[in-house]
């Protein structure tokens, strides 16, 4: 994941695979991580829908953004406490 590696980054998963995000995000090491959730599905939706469906998501993305300092790895090795390697 880039953030064990100091860099911010937000991933976004349709609604239909909250439980596998979640879960995913447990066997990485990043209980609790934050994530973007959006409407399902997207595959048959024009590009004018995915257009309003990205800028709805837009707030919730830079909110993630910016919160990326409070992720805390479970692994030991990872950043302690929220802080970002190059920080």
């Amino acid at each position: 994941m880039l953030e064990r590696a100091g860099i911010p980054a937000v991933s976004i998963c349709t609604s239909a695979f909250r439980i596998t995000a979640e879960a995913m995000a447990r066997s990485l090491g990043f209980p609790g991580y934050q994530y973007v959730t959006v409407p399902h599905p997207v595959a048959s939706r024009t590009q004018k829908e995915i257009d309003e469906i990205a800028a709805d998501a837009l707030p919730e993305i830079v909110r993630v953004l910016g919160a990326g300092l409070t992720i805390r790895p479970a692994d030991p090795s990872g950043p302690a406490n929220g802080q970002r390697r190059d920080a």
